[in-house]
């Protein structure tokens, strides 16, 4: 597999129509068999090769008719519309798989996906609170998602839980949450108190760095 060099840091955020705790981190099958959800990132420190990343924002709405490793995927990529035309190639070479390692993230996408819809470049509205389990991420006319803490079913607390993956090719840790998704653009579907992963990440060609 060829690689390049690039790099993505930031506050990663991953939502999906599954129960909390995402089956899919503990090679089970999705809550409802199927997997709807995204994945969004704001990168604070980025690169590939020599195009510079460092404020952009992106997201990917997804499809999965079954387990995520039974294949047969849809995406959307959904960019900031500020990133110039040199960063959108980077961004969507970076999401080919192509320069990455195999088992590595973007990798195993490129495996798993049979069908790219065309991108969207669209404002972003990206708020991210990793321990107070907060987070709000707006593509303008494409979707909208809000996480909050879980809370326990008695007391009405925040509950706090982590999930910890020393060999995650996503990322190491994260805290879970609860999320509320609207997408409506290739690939439309809506969620009330589903799951929400939230973590900050360092994704390279050889998978996550921290």
């Amino acid at each position: 597999m060829a690689t390049s060099d690039w790099r993505l840091e930031g506050e990663w955020i991953k939502n999906c129509n599954c129960a909390f705790g995402c089956p899919c981190d503990f090679n089970a099958r999705p809550t409802e068999g199927y997997c709807k959800g995204l994945v969004g990132m704001r990168i604070t420190n980025g690169h590939f090769e020599d195009t510079r990343l460092d404020g952009l924002v992106f997201a990917v709405t997804v499809d999965f008719p079954g387990a995520l490793h039974e294949g047969n995927g849809q995406m959307q990529p959904i960019i900031d519309e500020r990133a110039t035309p040199e960063q959108r190639e980077a961004l969507f070479n970076i999401m080919s798989g192509k320069h990455s390692a195999e088992g590595t993230l973007f990798h195993i996408f490129s495996l798993i996906v049979t069908k790219i819809h065309d991108p969207v470049f669209a404002p972003f509205e990206f708020s991210f609170d990793k321990d107070g389990r907060v987070a709000r991420v707006v593509a303008k006319g494409v979707l909208e998602t809000e996480v909050e803490p879980i809370k326990n079913p008695v007391t009405g607390e925040p509950h706090r839980i982590q999930v910890v993956m020393p060999e995650g090719f996503e990322h190491r840790a994260a805290e879970i949450a609860s999320a509320n998704i609207h997408s409506t653009g290739a690939i439309k579907f809506d969620t009330k108190g589903s799951h929400s992963s939230l973590a900050n990440v360092v994704q390279t060609p050889k998978g996550v760095a921290a």
